[in-house]
């Protein structure tokens, strides 16, 4: 999830009043590759990197207050965003207030209480109905829902368990965008998380090639055992 995007709703505080237009066509600016320099203040190397702003919107502008919503590749410091924009406004500017409202396809609206849990926990232990805790705990598999996937047959999926690189025979189903070094997500037939893996070659080769390693495992998430073994040790 570190390396999906992100969404915040902020407050940017401008040091000096500016026209309500120039403020606007300062933030569009902004829209695309950026270069940034992390703050003082930050758990990374102060050293230049680009990243990408997907859009930067103004919901209100009330005296020298900005209200925005902001959508932005992982690893974007939204307090260096709002410094540079009062730079190119030339009146100064820093970032008073801030609200992760986004990670990958998870939104605040997919957020709950920790007493709902607690309830839900309770009453699936009294009543054995678990149909209120499934509201509350979406399945781990939903936290790959912005990766491309990759689904592979039952017979591959124990060796990939036990640490196995994907082999193309293993694949049944891959996404068409797929490129060459991608994060990927490895499911089974039945929709079930197997993997995380980083691809070797993009979809097109995949599909030509009969033999060879198409993807590189990086983490494995489901048992060994959880499928029958059916490849051969050594």
């Amino acid at each position: 999830m570190l390396l999906a995007g992100k969404e915040y709703v902020g407050v940017m505080k401008l040091h000096k009043d500016v026209d309500k237009k120039k403020i606007k066509e300062a933030c569009k600016s902004f829209v695309g590759e950026v270069t940034q320099l992390p703050p003082v203040r930050s758990a990374v190397k102060r050293v230049k990197r680009k990243r990408k702003i997907y859009y930067f919107d103004i919901i209100q502008i009330k005296g020298r207050d900005v209200l925005f919503r902001v959508g932005c590749e992982s690893g974007t410091y939204v307090r260096a965003l709002c410094v540079d924009i009062g730079k190119k406004l030339k009146s100064g500017a820093h970032l008073s207030e801030l609200r992760r409202t986004k990670v990958a396809n998870l939104t605040e609206e997919d957020s709950v209480i920790l007493q709902d849990v607690k309830d839900a926990y309770i009453f699936w232990k009294e009543e054995k109905d678990d149909s209120a805790i499934r509201s509350v705990i979406k399945p781990v598999e939903s936290m790959f829902d912005h990766l491309p996937k990759i689904i592979i047959r039952d017979s591959a999926v124990d060796a990939v368990c036990h640490g196995a690189n994907l082999a193309v025979p293993g694949v049944v189903e891959i996404d068409s965008d797929i490129k060459k070094n991608d994060k990927v997500a490895v499911f089974t037939l039945k929709g079930e998380i197997v993997a995380l893996v980083k691809s070797l070659m993009p979809t097109e080769e995949i599909i030509q090639k009969d033999s060879g390693i198409c993807c590189e495992l990086e983490r494995v998430f489901m048992k060994k055992g959880t499928y029958p073994s059916v490849w051969k040790k050594s």
